[in-house]
Parts: structure tokens; sequence; C-alpha cells
């Protein structure tokens, strides 16, 4: 990369990282991404090196029930519900 190139910069909350490394992992493990371009795919495992090393749910050994409650409070925010 070129260290003049312009950077961006994104916000989500854990409960999304967390639910976006898991779909990452899970569909890269399945081959299931159509990447039209290697950049493309490049592009994907930056970003899920980036939060692998910055989730430590991965790493749990509850991280299947750790997924599953992430879902449900980003599927709750997202439709207004209230979240415990």
């Amino acid at each position: 990369m070129a260290t003049d190139e312009k950077k961006i910069a994104f916000e989500l909350t854990s409960d999304q990282a967390l639910v976006l490394f898991e779909w990452m992992c899970r569909t890269e493990s399945a081959g299931s991404l159509p990447f039209e371009h290697e950049a493309e795919e490049l592009v994907i495992w930056n970003i899920e090196g980036q939060l692998e090393h910055i989730l430590a749910e991965p790493f749990d050994l509850d991280y299947k029930n750790l997924v599953a409650a992430a879902r449900e409070r980003v599927q709750k925010l997202a439709y207004g519900e209230k979240v415990p």
C-alpha cells in the first residue's frame, strides 16, 4: 500500500465486530464469497486480520454462545427493541 494513500475509518460496536468476524470466517472457510478480483479477497483478509487482533472472544471457550448473544443484541437494536 502506498504510504500516501488516503485512509478511512468506520465504527462498529463490539457486537457488530464479533458478528462480522464470525461471518467472514465462516464464509471464507466455505469458499462462498464470489470474488471478482484478487484485490477484493485481500481487502477482506485485511479486515478479518484486524478484527482478529482486536477481538478476544474468538479465543474464548464459550465463543459460540458469545456470537449467538451478539447476534441477538445486534438484531434487537436494528429493530429498535430494548437490549438488556
